[in-house]
């Protein structure tokens, strides 16, 4: 392994934590950008972008060299031509789930690598569908405190994950990190080797 240096764009516990997970040696640089959806912009496009721009802050802001590398995320969930995100408010947390209710939604998430030869970028899409969630339910679940910075209002690795039915695609990609792209990125860099094969080839 080189001396490469990972940084994180991202103040996400979870992010970190699917990072750890795989035994990736990283540091924490969140940025504050804009994120704003663009008017029409579509679900893909929005979370590229927004990955690019986080990306793109914390090179600038590292002063990137030869040796550093930025990772940067973002997630999605839109359902119908509608993008969700964080909700803004109790209000806003039960009109979405709501809107999440007996149906089958989409989680996009862009992951980006920014280095000094430039950016690779990859979408992981999944498909969530959810069972009917009466009103109650979703007030309790507000109250529960989970929601309040979660894209689409829910929580797949939480108590959110009572309301899955079916998912279709990537679990750490809902959660806001796929790591099968994420590993794939890394390793194509040589910035990530599962430990057991490094002993096998040496030995």
């Amino acid at each position: 392994m080189s001396q490469a240096t990972i940084h994180l764009a991202s103040a996400s516990p979870r992010r970190a934590e699917l990072l750890r997970q795989i035994g990736v040696d990283f540091r924490s640089h969140p940025v504050d950008i804009d994120e704003s959806r663009l008017d029409g912009e579509p679900a893909a496009d929005f979370v590229r972008r927004i990955a690019e721009d986080k990306a793109n802050m914390a090179w600038r802001e590292l002063a990137g060299s030869k040796d550093l590398f930025v990772l940067a995320a973002d997630t999605a969930v839109a359902l119908a031509g509608t993008v969700f995100g964080k909700p803004r408010d109790r209000a806003d947390c039960i009109a979405t789930l709501g809107r999440l209710s007996g149906r089958t939604h989409e989680v996009l998430t862009a992951v980006v690598l920014r280095h000094a030869g430039g950016a690779e970028t990859c979408c992981s899409r999944s498909r969530v569908q959810f069972r009917a969630i009466p009103e109650p339910e979703r007030v309790a679940y507000w109250e529960s405190g989970e929601p309040r910075d979660k894209a689409g209002a829910y929580a797949i690795q939480g108590l959110g994950a009572v309301f899955v039915r079916r998912l279709e695609g990537s679990y750490s990609g809902v959660m806001g990190l796929p790591l099968f792209e994420t590993a794939a990125m890394l390793r194509s860099r040589g910035l990530f080797r599962i430990a057991q094969s490094d002993r096998e080839e040496s030995s």
